[in-house]
């Protein structure tokens, strides 16, 4: 069926909007954001964790957690990241696809916007995420998109590929350490080729790693349904958080999945963009945690993940 995007009410916001093939539907808020607040199969779980005591809340003076995802300025900053987003955006729908638009932060001097596209058929989406500098100087940032997931779930990111000692004796990519990162934390599993992070409601420690790989991935497996995130990353350019294209964080309320865009000079009045291209998947079973049985399970559907994906968009 054609895509549908329809005005609707939904988690206490009055102004909130539905866009469905039938398939899959996603939920942007008009209330505040710009943030997408659910993803999932029609009429199946949301992927994205919604904090319900904030959920249909607006007008706060501070940043509020919220859930969904959202576009954030990278390098964190305590100050300017934190910027809230607790106030009506501008949404403009054409041709099937929906721009939601941020007001001018005040603090940054930020203009921030996410542009959304379902595919007709199947559930992929294509989430453009745009900032734009309204300040008379040039300033250095990264678009970092976060995505917030709902506990209960695993999360498994990809590395660059692998090779012989005797082939590469230079470093391929970086494997990044927080303050706060464990190494020793049991939801961690290291694969040769992956990195699996599971969210465990019982542990209450904050964890964090990040890396880096030109073919940036990030999945979530929440029972036998997958969420999946992917966008292309240039080993050419400078990343933020020591050459970051991808991170991994976890507390005990959820897991994040985040991409970044390379660091970028930003001229007055000039955007950075991001893409990220998204995608669900059913009957994602893995036989045993093995890097075998993992790459048996995701060899297949990140073959896939591409094919067809621009004719579908």
């Amino acid at each position: 069926m054609p895509v549908s995007i329809e005005k609707i009410p939904w988690g206490g916001w009055p102004n909130c909007w539905r866009i469905s093939n039938g398939e899959a539907d996603l939920i942007v808020t008009q209330d505040i954001g710009p943030r997408i607040m659910r993803y999932g199969f029609t009429g199946g779980q949301n992927f994205f964790k919604i904090f319900e005591d904030q959920a249909g809340k607006s007008g706060e003076p501070d940043w509020q957690l919220r859930g969904g995802h959202r576009v954030w300025l990278a390098p964190e900053d305590a100050r300017l990241t934190y910027e809230p987003d607790n106030s009506p955006v501008d949404i403009e729908v054409r041709n099937g696809i929906l721009t939601a638009t941020q007001p001018v932060e005040p603090l940054t001097g930020l203009r921030k916007q996410m542009v959304v596209k379902l595919a007709e058929t199947a559930t992929d989406v294509e989430v453009l995420h745009r900032m734009q500098n309204t300040l008379t100087e040039t300033i250095e940032v990264s678009a970092w998109a976060v995505t917030m997931l709902t506990p209960g779930g695993t999360a498994i990111t990809g590395f660059p590929p692998r090779a012989n000692h005797a082939d590469f004796l230079a470093p391929t990519n970086p494997l990044v350490m927080w303050a706060f990162t464990d190494l020793s934390d049991p939801r961690w599993t290291f694969f040769e080729k992956y990195l699996v992070l599971r969210q465990n409601p019982a542990n209450t420690v904050h964890n964090k790693l990040g890396h880096f790989n030109e073919d940036t991935w990030g999945g979530y497996l929440l029972g036998s349904e997958m969420f999946l995130k992917w966008s292309a990353a240039d080993s050419a350019q400078r990343y933020p958080d020591f050459g970051c294209s991808c991170e991994l964080f976890v507390s005990d309320v959820m897991l994040e999945i985040e991409t970044l865009s390379p660091l970028t000079r930003l001229e007055p009045m000039a955007w950075i963009e991001h893409i990220e291209h998204w995608s669900l998947h059913r009957n994602v079973t893995v036989a045993e945690w093995s890097g075998i049985a993992l790459g048996s399970t995701l060899k297949p559907i990140l073959a896939n993940r591409k094919q067809g994906i621009h004719a579908k968009l």
